[in-house]
């Protein structure tokens, strides 16, 4: 045999790579890739040594792709894959990044295509992978991601096709992580928050079209049948040709609207060496290839039954079910999809602002930080910004939960997703794609999807090996009916097989989960642990902070002391607010949200006001401040956020008193946690008096003050240490220990990002009333998860039993276990409107 070297590539003497000369084609025409498994054409043989092992390709790319698995010491990747048949480019040979995808570092599309994590300026993307087929295309991609310099945590979800990567972007790039994936055989883009309405509405049309026809073919095939149904005497050569008619109309059904459970039933049985558990649509494929395949052996010697009104009548039933089922993950997972349908695809561009207020209509894919863009009412702002002209009102209901209008003045941050509903505004553009606000509760909701409850993959498992014991069961019973009457054995397997597939046992839980988690995200609460729900169920104690939790660290007047019969409120306010006017402090804000109501003009002070740092304001005779710069002694009150004196050259006139205001919600968390019988702790670093006065304000008999982020972590294991199952809210930095500590956390939105980092789950309401609805909601959950786990079990121990002694036939199997799975789909379905 004749070999010369290939001229691409500088390799060493040992991983030479050669190609085959033209003399030796017909030797080599049957040899197949040792990456792709696709057949090689002669001219095209490339070989090289992996691991000491001579490997035979049909391209560079393959090879490319060969060599970087093995170098990964990933090679078992290939004892576990299924077949790929798709050839990769001929640059991944080459350690250089192509030019299509070196304009992802640039800092401007790398800004729009990342967010940051944490505060040690970690990157956090989220990409769409392509061309991954199976669970070791999975396991390829994490591991070989995983080791790359740089890399900080990677988590991919099959269902999504999406991986959510953490990078230090000092030491990898997000082009050079492109081309990674791309190595390894696979491509990956970065996922816009937009794109989840079109893959929604492609799965729609994808399982439409299947049921679309599996309806047509039964309807047809139906017809046909009927003589036979009604025992109509027509001539054997009609009945012959609407038999082959019938089968003609069942074949697209088995092929293209019951494609993907063959497809999906194939990949299970290839893995089942290594998992030793079958998915559900392994006993439907049977089925459904059993029938078919002696209805059409059947039809040819024109014996026995041909069973294509049964097949078609099935696939229909059971598509349905599944488009409902869709139907009913995708209204559970609404809280995302309606984040998407926020993003506009284009928007009002001012090129030449200020000089010019011409408006160009561009993709909103095109916006950079910087430009300036306009939002008409009634109009959806597309990106994060800062309002630069014209005051307006926007509803943010959808990021805060907050169903009044927020009131936005010049300067103040906008967000992409609010809806403008009052007048034209002018905003600049300060972050795009997936470094906006929306992206990244958007983000939150993938992670909630990348963790299963412990209950879900409970049910999966039993599901597995629940489909293993009924197919020799199965073929057991049909063995059985071979002895007792041979003309029942094809039909009682194909109804054992059928009838007692898990689809019901197995969508019980995930469906219920699903369902709940779409629910409390609609009414601010976003699940980002899957075992939120299933724990909320069972917490004995719950664990809350004060500042920022308990209450909003927004002080409002409590009370006016008067030291004078000469001044009234009217008269104290007045001189308060013309001292406080223009200012910022939260307690000159509460003064200022006082007078605004009570006085009707607000009063003008005949000398400047002079801002004393740290200690108060004067004007004139009058001086507005702390005890210490007034000369006063500090009242002694309980609880107060603060206190401010006023006083004039004959000495003090009257103290204000303030007090933080409690956040909303809080009296219907405390009464629902009190109804189930949970122990309520109130754990704060404020002082212990304070933090003493608000457990006796609002009901709590346990309370800690003066605590550290260590003490409260100690607290916590401490409760857990009694068997407690502790949930705990918090928001500040402080507060991650305790969040990280818990069994179940919940992080305030508008807290620290380090604290929403630690927690399973996190408020973006204003209002504390969604977590009092998740409380309940989950023991909803629980009743629904047993309805529909008690619904599944009665139905397989009636249907069985049935199928095995030959009373039901495979259509009626078909249509009891899709009516099985419809029920427990929509009995979860319910909780949507809980």
């Amino acid at each position: 045999m004749t070999y010369k070297k290939h001229p691409t590539f500088d390799l060493d003497q040992k991983d030479l790579i050669y190609s085959l000369d033209n003399d030796f084609m017909s030797k080599e025409l049957a040899s197949t890739c040792y990456h792709c498994l696709s057949a090689i054409e002669p001219k095209e043989l490339v070989e090289a040594s992996l691991s000491g092992v001579i490997h035979q390709f049909c391209c560079a790319g393959c090879m490319a792709i060969a060599q970087t698995i093995h170098r990964d010491g990933l090679s078992i990747f290939y004892s576990k894959r299924s077949q790929v048949n798709i050839k990769p480019e001929a640059y991944l040979a080459l350690n250089e990044i192509p030019e299509k995808l070196k304009p992802y570092d640039d800092l401007s599309l790398r800004n729009r295509f990342t967010r940051p994590y944490g505060d040690a300026g970690v990157l956090e993307t989220t990409l769409r992978l392509e061309k991954i087929r199976c669970a070791a295309c999975v396991w390829l991609c994490e591991h070989h991601l995983r080791r790359l310099v740089g890399v900080l945590d990677i988590q991919i979800n099959y269902v999504t096709q999406k991986v959510m990567v953490r990078f230090s972007p000092e030491k990898i790039s997000l082009a050079r992580l492109l081309f990674e994936i791309e190595r390894i055989g696979y491509e990956a883009w970065p996922f816009e928050p937009s794109l989840l309405i079109e893959r929604a509405k492609e799965e729609r049309r994808s399982l439409l079209a299947r049921l679309g026809v599996a309806l047509l073919g039964t309807m047809q095939v139906m017809m046909y049948a009927w003589p036979t149904y009604v025992g109509a005497d027509i001539a054997s050569e009609h009945g012959l040709l609407l038999n082959w008619t019938s089968w003609a109309l069942t074949v697209p059904v088995i092929i293209y609207s019951a494609g993907p459970i063959f497809q999906t039933a194939w990949r299970s049985m290839q893995s089942f060496h290594k998992t030793h558990i079958l998915g559900m649509d392994v006993p439907i494929a049977l089925a459904l290839a059993l029938a078919f395949t002696v209805g059409t052996i059947n039809l040819m010697s024109g014996t026995g039954q041909i069973y294509f009104d049964s097949i078609t009548m099935f696939v229909a039933f059971i598509l349905a079910a599944r488009y409902v089922e869709l139907l009913a993950r995708q209204d559970a997972q609404g809280g995302a999809e309606a984040l998407a349908k926020q993003l506009p695809a284009i928007c009002d561009h001012l090129t030449n602002y200020p000089g010019s207020t011409q408006v160009t209509i561009v993709p909103v894919v095109n916006c950079r930080p910087g430009d300036v863009l306009r939002v008409s009412p009634g109009d959806i702002i597309p990106v994060d910004g800062i309002l630069i002209e014209n005051e307006s009102a926007l509803d943010e209901s959808l990021l805060s939960g907050e169903s009044k209008p927020v009131y936005k003045r010049i300067g103040d941050a906008v967000y992409a997703g609010t809806h403008n509903i009052l007048n034209p505004l002018l905003m600049r553009v300060d972050a795009v794609g997936q470094s906006t606000r929306i992206a990244g509760i958007a983000a939150l909701l993938d992670k909630a999807l990348l963790t299963k409850p412990r209950m879900v993959s409970l049910a999966e498992k039993w599901a597995g090996y629940f489909v293993l014991c009924l197919i020799l069961t199965a073929f057991i019973t049909s063995a059985v009916w071979l002895w007792i009457d041979p003309s029942k054995a094809w039909t009682v397997l194909v109804s054992v097989l059928v009838v007692s597939c898990p689809c019901a046992l197995s969508l019980a839980v995930p469906t219920a989960v699903a369902a709940a988690q779409g629910a409390v995200t609609k009414q601010g609460l976003l699940i980002i642990r899957g075992h939120v729900m299933e724990e909320l169920a069972n917490v004995t104690d719950l664990v809350l902070d004060k500042t920022g939790t308990l209450t909003m660290g927004l002080p409002e007047l409590l009370e006016i002391v008067y030291h004078r019969n000469t001044h009234t409120r009217h008269d104290v306010l007045a001189l308060a607010a013309g001292l406080e006017s223009g200012q910022r402090h939260p307690l000159a804000l509460a003064l200022l949200r006082v007078a605004e109501k009570e006085l009707k003009c607000p009063l003008t002070l005949a000398k400047p006001v002079m801002n004393h740092l740290g200690q108060g304001l004067s004007s004139g005779p009058y001086r507005l401040g702390s005890a210490s710069w007034i000369g006063v002694k500090k009242i002694a009150k309980l609880g107060p956020y603060g206190e401010v004196h006023l006083s004039d050259a004959s000495g003090l006139i009257a103290s204000f008193i303030f007090l933080d205001t409690p956040r909303a919600g809080l009296e219907s968390l405390l009464k629902a946690a009190r109804s189930r019988g949970i122990h309520v702790h109130l754990v704060s670093g404020d002082d212990p008096n304070t933090v003493a006065w608000w457990a006796s304000h609002v009901g709590i008999k346990s309370y800690v003050g003066g605590c550290t982020p260590q003490g409260k972590y100690e607290y916590i294991e401490g409760l857990q240490k009694q068997g407690a199952l502790v949930w705990a809210i918090g928001d500040g930095v402080n507060d991650a220990p305790l969040l990280a500590r818990a069994s179940v956390s919940v992080a305030i939105g508008s807290g620290a990002p380090l604290a929403a980092a630690g927690a399973d789950a996190v408020l973006t309401a204003s209002s504390l009333e969604p977590l009092a609805r998740a409380l309940l909601l989950a023991d909803k959950t629980q009743i629904i998860i047993k309805q529909n786990l008690l619904w599944a079990l009665i139905y397989n121990l009636i249907a069985i039993p049935f199928a095995m002694m030959g009373l039901v036939n495979p259509w009626i199997a078909g249509v009891g276990m899709s009516l099985s799975s419809l029920a427990v789909t929509l009995n979860a379905w319910r909780l949507r409107k809980a």
